[in-house]
């Protein structure tokens, strides 16, 4: 399992992921579960992976191959025109992968589980994001809804329904991103750092900053402790029902 989110802004786009796999309680290996596709001040795409390892490595795989075969003559993310059209290449890549092992899957009793968030900007269109499903299908966040998740959602969602808002600073936005992951990592064993932070500042069509978050972050130690005992001084903080006949 693992656990995606991002969030579409006034002033861009923020991803947090983790890249804990696991396979069983004595199968847990390190997977990165973000890729970044970049033309410097012309489009910067990025992809979010969850589901099946196998299904969205290949699909992730099919999506770098086609960048260097440009005498097909089909889209690939370099020549997409818009988000739009990337989202649909994604689609198009994960409905591949459908034909090629969806039925070998299905003999073995495995269901065909992946799905991706994609999101960036092209220059000449604003930033965009979008949720891609595994049956190819996709939808785009719009004013609103500001975030995607995928994985392991429950846990970290609250914190992100409560907080976030299209008008908010990517550095706060961060914050809440690390405040939601750990939340889930503490309700989950299979996610887990290092955390693969990305932001994307409006009209750069470029990463701003990409952070590799391992657990001895400081910053990350603080945000787990910090919020922990926030969140215990708030609950002390509130009075008790007094109308339940306890003392």
């Amino acid at each position: 399992m693992t656990y995606c989110v991002a969030m579409l802004l006034d002033a861009g786009l923020v991803f947090l992921s983790d890249s804990r796999t696991s396979a069983g309680v004595d199968q847990i290996s390190t997977f990165r579960k973000t890729t970044v596709f970049e033309r410097p001040g012309e489009r910067v795409i990025v992809l979010q992976s969850s589901g099946n390892l196998a299904i969205t490595q290949g699909a992730i795989n099919l999506l770098a191959e086609r960048l260097g075969n440009q005498e097909s003559g089909a889209d690939n993310l370099h020549t997409c025109r818009n988000m739009f059209e990337v989202a649909r290449c994604v689609g198009e890549a994960v409905r591949e992968m459908h034909l090629r092992d969806g039925e070998p899957l299905r003999q073995q009793g495995v269901e065909f589980n992946a799905s991706f968030i994609v999101g960036g900007q092209i220059d000449g269109e604003p930033p965009r994001l979008f949720n891609v499903y595994a049956a190819g299908n996709f939808i785009e966040a719009t004013p609103d809804t500001t975030y995607f998740q995928i994985g392991e959602s429950k846990y970290g969602k609250p914190i992100i329904d409560r907080v976030t808002r299209r008008s908010m600073p990517l550095s706060e936005a961060a914050k809440c991103a690390l405040i939601s992951m750990d939340s889930t990592i503490r309700s989950n064993l299979s996610v887990g750092p290092p955390l693969d932070l990305v932001i994307v500042r409006r009209d750069e069509c470029r990463v701003a900053s990409h952070v590799d978050i391992d657990a001895d972050n400081r910053y990350f130690q603080m945000i787990r402790n910090g919020w922990g005992e926030a969140l215990r001084e708030a609950f002390s903080a509130l009075p008790n029902p007094d109308w339940v006949g306890l003392r």
